[in-house]
């Protein structure tokens, strides 16, 4: 299987959401977020209108778009005033039938590539910590980075880009897009994806 990355087009819009919405559709994932569907496609939807850190990729599989991740900017504040920009990775998604095949590995790639080469200082997200430490994450916390309540997690990692970026960062907070908080976006995100499974059962009944 050949694996390939590149930027999303205009075109790609509806089938990236499509791969996210697909990729998050687990029970498990839906009753964490107690909205009744997954959340991070209407995440895609609204993180190209704001918040974006310009960087959206499709990942394909011998030519079949199977990965999706879109990165927001993000801010770890010292202190009152000072505030250092770095990139928060997600959603970053891949779908059922191709998971556990590299595509994700493949997209961590190249947001780091891509975040390097538009002069970012350095990455976060929350993932899996088992995972994350092959492509060169670690906790934020080693940095003495927590997030915005002050608390420190396993889950809560990052990279730098530029060495020695986040010496500045020891004792600051991490604040991503409120694109983030489920709960003050519920009934966007409900109406959103009443009207994506609407159009998605049109679009399959037209093409029967």
């Amino acid at each position: 299987m050949k694996i390939t990355v590149r930027e999303e087009e205009e075109r790609d819009y509806r089938r990236s959401e499509e791969i996210i919405r697909e990729a998050f559709s687990y029970p498990g994932r839906i009753e964490r977020g107690g909205i009744g569907c997954p959340s991070e496609h209407w995440m895609v939807h609204e993180l190209r209108k704001r918040d974006g850190a310009g960087i959206r990729l499709v990942a394909e599989a011998d030519g079949v778009p199977a990965g999706y991740v879109a990165c927001s900017r993000a801010q770890i504040l010292v202190g009152d005033t000072d505030a250092l920009p770095v990139v928060n990775i997600g959603p970053i998604g891949v779908l059922p039938e191709y998971q556990r095949k590299g595509i994700g590995k493949a997209l961590f790639h190249a947001v780091l590539e891509r975040a390097a080469e538009t002069g970012w200082g350095a990455v976060m997200f929350f993932g899996r910590p088992e995972y994350c430490p092959q492509l060169g994450f670690v906790e934020a916390g080693t940095y003495g980075v927590s997030d915005r309540f002050g608390e420190i997690s396993p889950a809560f990692l990052c990279r730098e880009l530029k060495e020695g970026y986040l010496s500045a960062a020891r004792g600051g907070r991490f604040f991503d897009s409120d694109i983030y908080d489920e709960k003050r976006h519920r009934e966007e995100i409900r109406t959103f994806d009443r009207q994506f499974a609407a159009e998605e059962a049109n679009g399959a009944r037209e093409a029967r």
